[in-house]
């Protein structure tokens, strides 16, 4: 609704001018008399007058009867500034019956009278701004006044105390209010503390019945874990975007039993505990939060999860190890791999390349942590997931990894699988691939005895293309195919001739020697290749009684893409390597191999992988006498299905062409992964894809017209990518736990494996090692123990709309971090501490449960300190930092004084470095006398520095603390066992976000700014906005309080009001001009413009604009201008400036 006052407007203006004495603050200065009687013979100047105090209600009825006396239908005042009296001239005005916006102010105290040291000078710029003044009103144009509803909810940000104070204030005046808090409770700094001076309340005495209001007032609605992200509207209709964060745990079914975090075997840095103590991955606070639901800390996935190809819980198996609970970690370890023991001893770890302990010292052993759970669980008391049969049947080709996996998925699923494996025992080249002494054929014998335990039937010396056809698998009824053969085919060099005795193939060769057949290959063995089937045909020729055994490759040794520790190994057991060495022809001498020709390489131009190409050295050729040549330069795939009526497509390796979204090749049923399709990869490398192609037979026998690829996380339930937890920054590194080995003596007399794993106690010493890069690490045993059901790890973030009339800031503050001022030691010195540090050792719930504690050289709580040292003012009054007073400083500091001495004993030693005691508050001086008359020593001075370094015996084992007592005017050394940082209070590190969002400014020390200093300390800039506590500046709880509180009964007074005016000095476009280049819509602050496509022009939402004039100063076309500040009326002010300049001679 809109109210106009435009009352008739004669063709002459009539205008009225007044100045002001303002007490004196504008007469010790100009003589306004002089400049009433100058003003009087300017034109269209009907009455100038005078008077001490224009602003009071006298000075107010004056303006009112001449109005009315002499016709006046304009009104120019020259006072103070128009910030603080305009409006209130304006309503003289109105009151009256001339339009407010007839009005003009010239400002003659601040721009005049209170900068200007002559008299003469003074009284000439007074005229000049008042001639302005007058010039400017005569084309002055009524505007319209509006009016708008109001709102009747309000939101306070932060919920600290002031944000509680403000929410309940509001809520008692029976209106509703939405108290958002982006931690996970209420409280803020407050309830970290543990005393409050100088009365020496207990923080959580006073803080946690203002909580539990909160949390219970009907009026109050709480959001906490939640952040506002858009403010748009107005004053008294403001709609705010609020997101609420995930806690993983339902609010309305948590009882805050902490069962889950008991079982949570992640140990995380307690933020609460300011660093200082721990926490677990689900937690709350500390035990009297509000909300007291629990919320689980989830970060980015851990780097070494996102490393494993079959995506292993990597994180979580190794925190349950660390625990002890074996069972547990094998459950989850089987969720992506269903054969532990086996990988535990082949997989080529790519989790601990990522491991960011290596970071610190090495890579948790993550490989061997898998081994040992899987080998200290017994498989046959190990319980099986609980299935639902289904009806379906699936047939799965081939018993390697991927095809076990397949199975594995698809049998937990409920389907009736049966796998079909050409050889005599199932395996693949799990069991025909890899000597024993690697990958004992009992652990992969139980291992997959535990699989087929889940319902799995299997034939063995099932051929595809020859016991199997596709017809075959379609009249037994099986719904789907899964095609795992692997690729067990050996290629063979160049160099080979029509064959000799002596010369074959490793693939073959190691599946002759694991089914059965131990005969030696020959007494001088030479092995062609430098990946891991080349090291185990080696190794193995070895234990079948060769001789020697020369491994022959064509780079240098780094390059061999074997495991490092298996050429290690190798070259341990007496394998020479022949590096830079390519083979040229096999040396045939009565029809058996005698020797193998060689070239020495160079490394060449990169190939298309980006390795440098071997290039032979021209006259460099050898020979290595042997009588057995084993190649192992890579494998084939061999397309039995070509016999199976399955008419697959293949690339030129043979390879089977499938869709790699779905793993389905170009016969519907039949889906394929693993080596058959890829060519040889890794054994983690097949789980991951038997997974994947599990998971899409399972969507297409659901619905075989709508198959799609594996379901990801939404991206709004992701983590920052990156978002892992910090590297601790006080860790000792130690060495990661070394594996026991057969002695090597032993090694060549058969295949008795090599490695013999961890023992228990370095089992846990190793998982123990782990940091916890992803905070929560999903292993659900929180969901175990919980017995309300009232955890949800699929939880997603919420948005909510929130439509309020006004809003308070209570976002309060952040503490400096002193890590920067070396100086001091702090991070570098166990016992330097910052003071929310001290506060959470003294505090009950904290790291030491409330005894004031030294850390010892290891940063663990040792014993109490006999002497400490409280620092003042660091980053306080300080040129480098913050040239502001923290204000609470010096109060803190003694609150640590009398704490020490009642905790530890008056015999402690307590002395505060100071540069001025401030106890500026009620009985805050007589704290500081009882201080004093408790032993405290009070230095006035800074310490320059802390240092560990002695001087004398005295200081032995101490921390100096090294400064001036101006005071006696020398220097001093004062030995302590623990110092305090009294550390100066900033601006939130998002202040700078928080004011975009809310429109307000920050100050040049970084907090909000307050419309007035003095008149609008709560006011902002922003109409509708208020501020309150430490986000507006430093202070202390008492100043907070008052500050909400006051803040509140703004809130109460703009929503019981039920209508607000709003300003008309607003822009508008006039549409006529406008040339829709649209740069007033990315310039407008406040999102007011909109383009009219239909009409293609630009256009302000009134409601919107705050009239800042953005538009105006850019618009190309001139087309958008603000009201009131209309081009002739500027250029007019400044011709009656210049105008009075030439006639008064400034």
């Amino acid at each position: 609704m809109t109210q106009a006052i435009v009352p008739q407007i004669s063709a002459a203006p009539r205008i009225g001018f007044y100045i002001c004495h303002c007490g004196i603050n504008i007469a010790y200065k100009v003589r306004v008399q002089e400049v009433a009687a100058w003003m009087a013979n300017q034109a269209n100047v009907v009455i100038s007058r005078d008077y001490k105090f224009m602003c009071s209600d006298p000075g107010q009825e004056m303006i009112e009867t001449d109005i009315r006396d002499y016709g006046l239908n304009r009104v120019v005042v020259a006072s103070c500034s128009p910030r603080l009296h305009e409006k209130t001239f304006q309503s003289v005005c109105s009151k009256a019956g001339i339009n407010p916006y007839l009005f003009q102010m010239a400002s003659v105290r601040e721009q005049v009278s209170w900068v200007t040291a002559d008299e003469d000078e003074a009284t000439q710029k007074a005229k000049t701004l008042a001639a302005a003044a007058v010039n400017r009103v005569r084309f002055h144009r009524p505007l319209q006044t509006r009016e708008v509803g109001v709102h009747p909810d309000t939101l306070v940000v932060g919920g600290g105390i002031a944000g509680m104070q403000a929410a309940l204030d509001i809520a008692a005046g029976g209106k509703k209010v939405y108290l958002v808090e982006k931690d996970t409770t209420i409280g803020g700094h407050m309830l970290q503390f543990d005393k409050t001076f100088p009365t020496l309340d207990c923080a959580a005495c006073i803080g946690t019945p203002k909580m539990v209001d909160v949390g219970q007032h009907p009026n109050i609605e709480l959001l906490s874990y939640s952040e506002v992200k858009s403010v748009s509207g107005y004053i008294g209709n403001y709609t705010v975007d609020v997101r609420k964060h995930p806690r993983y745990v339902r609010e309305d079914a948590c009882t805050g039993c902490g069962q889950c975090a008991e079982n949570c075997p992640v140990t995380m840095a307690s933020g609460w505990d300011a660093g200082i103590g721990t926490r677990k991955a689900i937690y709350r606070s500390f035990p009297q939060s509000v909300p007291i639901t629990f919320c689980i800390d989830k970060k980015d996935r851990a780097p070494c999860v996102s490393a494993c190809p079959a995506h292993a819980n990597v994180q979580g198996y190794v925190q349950l190890i660390g625990q002890g609970k074996y069972e547990q970690a094998l459950r989850l370890i089987m969720e992506k791999i269903p054969l532990p023991g086996v990988l535990g001893r082949v997989c080529p770890h790519p989790c601990e390349t990522r491991c960011r302990r290596q970071e610190i010292d090495a890579s948790v052993s993550i490989r061997e942590l898998k081994r040992f759970v899987a080998d200290a669980v017994d498989l046959d008391s190990f319980p099986l997931p609980e299935i639902t049969p289904k009806q379906e049947k699936v047939a799965v080709i081939g018993s390697g990894p991927a095809g076990l996996t397949a199975a594995w998925d698809l049998a937990r699923a409920g389907y009736q699988v049966t796998i079909f494996e050409a050889m005599e025992q199932l395996g693949g080249m799990l069991r025909y691939g890899i000597p024993d002494y690697r990958l004992p054929p009992g652990v992969l014998d139980r291992e997959i005895a535990y699989v087929l335990k889940s319902g799995i039937t299997a034939k063995t010396g099932q051929r595809l293309g020859r016991e199997i056809t596709l017809k075959f698998l379609e009249d037994e009824g099986f719904s789907a195919v899964f095609i795992g053969i692997g690729a067990s085919g050996g290629k063979t060099p160049g160099i080979f001739g029509p064959g000799a005795e002596g010369v074959t193939d490793a693939v073959y060769f190691l599946r002759r020697v694991n089914a059965g057949d131990t005969t030696p290959p020959g007494s001088q063995v030479a092995v062609i290749g430098g990946g891991n089937v080349a090291v185990d045909a080696a190794r193995t020729a070895l234990r079948l009684g060769a001789d020697s055994v020369t491994i022959v490759y064509r780079r240098d040794r780094g390059e061999m893409p074997a495991f490092a520790e298996e050429i290690t190994e190798a070259e341990k057991e007496g394998i020479r390597l022949e590096v830079h060495a390519a083979p040229k022809g096999i040396i045939i001498e009565g029809g058996k191999v005698s020797g193998l020709e060689c070239i020495r390489t160079r490394p060449g131009p990169p190939d298309e992988g980006g390795r440098r190409r071997p290039e032979p050295i021209a006259g460099s050729g050898f020979s290595i006498s042997c009588d057995a040549v084993i190649s192992a330069i890579g494998q084939q795939v061999l397309p039995d299905w070509e016999d199976a009526g399955i008419s697959l497509e293949c690339d030129a390796g043979s390879r089977i062409i499938i869709n790699p979204e779905t793993m389905q090749t170009c016969i519907p049923q039949v889906f394929a992964a693993g080596d058959a399709v890829t060519g040889p990869a890794t054994a983690v490398e097949a789980i991951a894809a038997g997974h994947r192609a599990a998971d899409s037979i399972r969507q297409y026998i659901e619905d075989p017209e709508s198959l799609f690829p594996e379901k990801t996380v939404p991206e709004a339930a992701k983590p920052e990518p990156g978002d892992w937890t910090p590297l601790p920054e006080k860790i000792e590194p130690c060495a990661r736990a070394e594996t026991s080995e057969l002695p090597l003596q032993t090694r060549d007399s058969g295949f008795d494996e090599v490695c013999t794993g961890l023992s228990a106690e370095q089992a846990v010493y190793e998982a123990r090692r782990c940091l916890n890069c992803g905070g929560c690490c999903e292993c659900m045993e929180c969901v175990k123990a919980c017995e309300a059901n009232a955890i949800d790890h699929t939880m997603m973030p919420e948005e909510k709309e929130i439509r309020a009339g006004s809003i308070i800031l209570t976002t309060g503050y952040d503490l400096l971090d002193p890590s920067s001022m070396h100086q001091y030691g702090y991070g570098r010195y166990p016992n330097v501490f910052t003071s929310l540090e001290f506060e959470r050792l003294s505090n009950a719930t904290g790291p030491t449960g409330g005894r004031i504690m030294m850390r010892d050289e290891n940063w663990q709580f040792s014993k109490p300190p006999e002497s400490v040292a409280l620092l003042h003012c660091i980053g306080s009054r300080d040129a480098n930092y913050h040239e502001y007073c923290s204000r609470v400083c010096c109060m803190y500091a003694l609150k640590y004084s009398h704490l020490i001495k009642e905790k530890i004993g008056h015999h402690a030693q307590v002395y505060e470095f100071y540069i001025d005691m401030r106890c500026f508050g009620k009985n805050y001086e007589e704290f500081y006398k009882r201080c004093q008359q408790e032993g405290t020593v009070f230095i006035r001075g800074k310490v320059a520095e802390i240092t560990d370094e002695p001087r004398s015996p005295e200081e032995q084992g101490k921390l100096v603390a090294i400064g001036e007592d101006t005071l006696l005017g020398r220097p001093v050394r004062v030995p302590v066992d623990m110092a305090v940082l009294c550390v100066a209070m900033e601006a939130r590190a998002e202040a700078a976000e928080v004011g975009r969002i809310f429109g307000i400014s920050q100050g040049a020390d970084g907090f909000f700014l307050e419309s007035h200093p003095k008149l609008g300390p709560m006011e902002t800039p922003t109409d509708g906005v208020f501020v309150a506590g430490a986000c507006q500046s430093p202070k202390d709880i008492p100043d907070t309080v008052a500050q909400a509180s006051g803040a509140a009964a703004k809130s109460l007074a703009l929503t019981s009001r039920g209508r607000v005016t709003i300003s008309s000095m607003i822009s508008h476009i006039d549409p006529d001009i406008c040339i829709g280049c649209q740069t007033c819509i990315d310039l407008c602050p406040y999102g007011a413009i909109e383009f009219d496509a239909r009409r293609g022009v630009s256009v302000v939402n009134e409601a919107l604009c705050k009239g800042c004039g953005s538009c105006s100063g850019f618009c190309p076309s001139g087309a958008a201008r603000v009201r009131h500040f209309q081009k002739k009326q500027i250029l007019a002010e400044f011709d009656g400036l210049m105008d009075a300049i030439s006639e008064v001679g400034v």
